[in-house]
């Protein structure tokens, strides 16, 4: 039996990582080299793409915004061996210092119930693409792999089986695998005018604020599979989700 590595090592992305070999309720696990979440993609070298393409790289989606494309293009925009495809994913949400500085307890928590109840045209589009994209790899990502990715990822690994404890892990793995860089991305916060102290919490990867979200998954739509419904995916595409994630 093939072991696989959860964290795949790049020179140019820090944060790319596998959703297969977490065990489900029920007892199965979910399956390695199907889903991959990541962080911003720019700095790939070509050994990098050639790296993710040999691992069976078939489908990227690129979860940030028309403004973080243009400052830092994806490097799969026009690869004839890979689908890429863009969905802004917060698009419908407030700049996040806006939105802490009008409430009393913010965390990043607030911010991802903000994007299950505002973003869910988004959301589907980025699940129907999951769902129907070809054999292969989906490569999934934003900048740095934790909010807009976290978000996508919880959902797909709730709606596997995997229980909450392991999802708000998975979460929270990004706050060790991405330290080395979180001072350069407070240092570029800060210098938008960002307050010291909301970019750290920005930058976090506290267990609560998935633990929060996953709360308010359960308490207002009664759970993932009813929330996707609900937001409007066929159960084809639902099933399909399903598949992706399981042997």
């Amino acid at each position: 039996m093939q072991n696989y590595e959860r964290h795949i090592a790049l020179a140019g992305a820090r944060n790319v990582r596998d959703l297969g070999g977490y065990t489900a309720i029920d007892g199965r696990q979910t399956r390695w080299r199907s889903l991959l979440r990541g962080d911003a993609l720019h700095a790939l070298t070509e050994t990098d793409i050639e790296a993710l393409i040999a691992h069976g790289v078939t489908t990227v989606i690129d979860l940030r915004n028309p403004q973080e494309l243009a400052r830092e293009a994806n490097p799969f925009v026009g690869n004839a061996r890979v689908r890429y495809e863009n969905v802004s994913l917060f698009s419908a949400l407030a700049p996040v210092e806006m939105m802490a500085a009008q409430s009393a307890d913010f965390d990043m928590g607030e911010r991802y119930c903000h994007a299950l109840d505002n973003c869910q045209p988004a959301i589907v589009k980025v699940l129907t693409s999951i769902a129907n994209a070809p054999d292969g790899i989906v490569l999934f990502h934003c900048t740095a792999g934790k909010d807009r990715t976290g978000i996508i990822a919880a959902l797909m690994l709730a709606l596997a089986g995997i229980d909450e404890k392991t999802i708000i892990e998975d979460y929270a793995l990004t706050g060790t695998i991405f330290a080395p860089l979180l001072a350069d991305f407070h240092a570029r916060a800060v210098a938008r005018g960002v307050p010291s102290e909301l970019a750290h919490l920005i930058l976090a990867s506290t267990p609560h604020s998935m633990a929060r979200m996953l709360a308010h998954l359960a308490a207002r739509y009664a759970g993932v599979t009813a929330y996707l419904a609900q937001i409007g995916l066929s159960d084809a595409d639902i099933r399909s989700l399903e598949a992706r994630l399981h042997a």
